[in-house]
């Protein structure tokens, strides 16, 4: 459909996602079928080759998760690539950081689509594209949500204890779809598992809001969230700040256990080449954008944020370490 990936027969899609999840019944059907020309990096996912191979394939879409771009950027920052062939990239798997999204929209005229979607829905959930009439700001404010879910999938918004919660843009639950080709049960399960499905319903594990028109914004999975003293802490929310700041090139924040509030945030920062940032100062910056309740009192610099095999942030491995003591814990309070 145009207002999903939009593919037709004089694009070439680079499809920098692996072939052994979802994507795999994504893009290169689509591409079969509406007579794209497919383009794959094989296992070439770092910046500086994947330049190099849009400036020599000339690509004119692409898809790939948010930490792919965010190395990609700093190459095409620092070098003399033509990628003027590539106008736009889909980016799923987790929330991209708006100022991602800007960089590449203000320095390389490329709009990044925020996607969302699950192997279990065959796969895609939704796309971010404005609907008609929506210009500047308002227009950055749609694409930075997850976007409006395609005819044939329906979705709401489930509170903690089971109610549907209204579609307002405003109340927080978990999200849950259904529809003709999304999963209503496990191979190999008699019946539905409760703790995956509800009445039909696929229980996604991903927390957010919907708008009244249809757009949503998921702020985080249900495991990751970080809940402080009764009160729920987005971990993407923070991560999406903290990537704002001009010396941070990643961002992982988990919860971790606190005597006092049951959780806290750990914001584990990796350092762009060459910048230098203290923890008090990361969060005064960070304190300028989200509740002073939420800051991180704990903060580790690391060299690189473990990743899954699909390139989303590995948080088991960054709670491993934490509860392991093999990470350099500096804390910042009020």
């Amino acid at each position: 459909m145009p207002e999903s990936f939009g593919l037709g027969p004089t694009d070439r899609e680079l499809a920098i996602v692996p072939m052994f999840h979802a994507m795999s019944w994504g893009i290169p059907f689509t591409a079969f079928m509406a007579g794209t020309s497919l383009i794959m990096p094989d296992r070439f996912l770092q910046g500086a080759p994947i330049a190099q191979m849009i400036e020599a394939e000339r690509p004119t879409k692409a898809g790939a998760v948010p930490t792919i771009w965010n190395d990609l950027l700093g190459v095409l920052d620092s070098n003399d690539i033509d990628t003027s062939s590539l106008k736009e990239v889909i980016v799923g798997g987790s929330a991209c950081p708006p100022a991602l999204m800007n960089a590449f929209a203000e320095r390389h005229d490329i709009q990044i689509i925020h996607a969302w979607g699950m192997t279990e829905m065959s796969p895609l959930g939704s796309v971010s594209r404005p609907p008609a009439g929506a210009t500047g700001d308002d227009a950055w404010a749609y694409r930075y949500t997850q976007g409006r879910v395609p005819a044939g999938v329906e979705a709401r918004i489930v509170g903690p204890l089971g109610e549907v919660m209204p579609s307002d843009g405003e109340a927080v639950g978990e999200l849950e779809v259904r529809g003709p080709w999304v999963a209503a049960r496990y191979i190999g399960d008699d019946k539905p598992d409760p703790e995956k499905f509800r009445d039909g319903w696929l229980r996604t594990g991903d927390v957010g809001t919907l708008s009244p028109d249809g757009f949503l914004t998921l702020t985080d999975r249900a495991k990751d969230v970080i809940k402080s003293g009764g009160e729920w802490i987005s971990s993407v929310e923070l991560e999406n700040a903290l990537m704002a700041h001009p010396a941070v090139l990643e961002a992982c924040v988990v919860g971790v256990p606190d005597d006092r509030w049951d959780e806290r945030p750990l914001a584990t920062v990796v350092l762009r080449e060459g910048a230098t940032v203290s923890p008090v100062e990361l969060r005064e910056f960070l304190g300028e954008r989200v509740p002073r309740w939420q800051l991180p009192e704990r903060w580790s610099f690391i060299e690189a944020v473990p990743k899954t095999s699909v390139g989303k942030f590995d948080k088991k491995r960054v709670r491993a370490d934490y509860a392991g003591g093999t990470l350099e814990i500096h804390t910042v309070a009020d």
